[in-house]
């Protein structure tokens, strides 16, 4: 039975959860900067992933004591796990650092803020093709939401439509997208089989990094000892945005659901700017407020609840 105050106290939650997140991986960009100076990208991959996992390790064994749980993951679920966990965190890095060392900060962000115009075509496409009712409630205010929020992204971003990187690199940061949007339709079914948030994003973020490990061993000529300030850094990136950060998202996603959940992602770029006024003195341009009015904006369109109180979920 639909119970409309219960679903609205967790979609408070959920819109909470996502813009916690949408802060954290914001400022995300700030420490990469500094870390990957010292890290070769997939072994800083690799490094803020294993200080996630002990987190999260810690976090699903106390859910397990709860619960009463078996703690490894059935037969039904691992196919989804393995591939979520490998296109959500590894593929999807591997695609995004590559990426932004052929491209242009910006133009990176510009194709990165594709991922909620794909994922609610690729919602759409699945939907029809499971022929499931439920999915299938995707009103104008979903497509109009995520190409606003894009076109905020464009003018955040600052800059010309010319394409001054490589083709290699759009590709690279074109896959990463791709993942993303694959790794939201792998980790829906596991939320419509009733698994834990915790559950899901411990042994997808296993999983992940079991994928960095060959690629970070293939950078070990380039490792090095940190300095205690970069290590801050890192981990911060493995505990707020890679451990924090997946369960956070994965509330969204299991509430929200897929469409609504990836237009948030636009709003990464604002706080990335808005970070980089308070924190590195950079400039901010009318037009990048402009397009931040209009990120948020498409966010608001999306999320809007429907007024005759049908539960706006995908």
């Amino acid at each position: 039975m639909f119970d409309p105050h219960l679903a609205k106290g967790q979609r408070k939650a959920a819109v909470l959860a996502i813009i916690i997140c949408v802060f954290i991986w914001g400022f995300s960009f700030i420490s990469i900067k500094v870390a990957v100076v010292v890290f070769p990208p997939m072994t800083l991959g690799a490094t803020r992933f294993a200080m996630a996992l002990v987190l999260l390790f810690t976090m699903y064994r106390v859910s397990l004591k709860k619960t009463g749980e078996v703690s490894l993951p059935n037969k039904k679920d691992l196919p989804l796990l393995i591939c979520s966990g490998l296109m959500g965190i590894t593929f999807y890095f591997f695609g995004e650092n590559n990426g932004v060392a052929l491209v242009t900060a910006s133009e990176a962000s510009i194709i990165v803020a594709a991922i909620p115009v794909l994922t609610v075509i690729a919602d759409w496409l699945f939907s029809k093709i499971a022929a499931n009712s439920k999915r299938t409630q995707l009103g104008w205010r979903h497509w109009l939401g995520a190409v606003v929020s894009m076109a905020g992204v464009v003018l955040v971003a600052g800059v010309s439509l010319s394409l001054s990187g490589s083709i290699k690199g759009y590709l690279y940061m074109g896959g990463a997208a791709l993942c993303w949007v694959i790794y939201g339709l792998l980790t829906r079914p596991l939320f419509e089989w009733k698994r834990s948030r915790i559950y899901v994003v411990f042994w997808q973020n296993l999983f992940g990094f079991i994928g960095f490990l060959p690629f970070a061993f293939m950078e070990r000529a380039a490792w090095v000892k940190p300095a205690p300030y970069v290590f801050c850094h890192v981990l911060f990136l493995g505990l707020c945005c890679s451990a924090l950060g997946y369960w956070l998202y994965a509330h969204a996603l299991e509430v929200l659901g897929m469409s609504v959940t990836a237009v948030f992602i636009n709003l990464i770029p604002v706080v990335t700017v808005i970070a980089g006024f308070f924190v590195l003195g950079d400039r901010l341009a009318v037009l990048q407020l402009a397009g931040a009015a209009l990120v948020i904006g498409g966010v608001y369109l999306t999320v809007l609840p429907k007024r005759n109180g049908v539960q706006n979920n995908d």
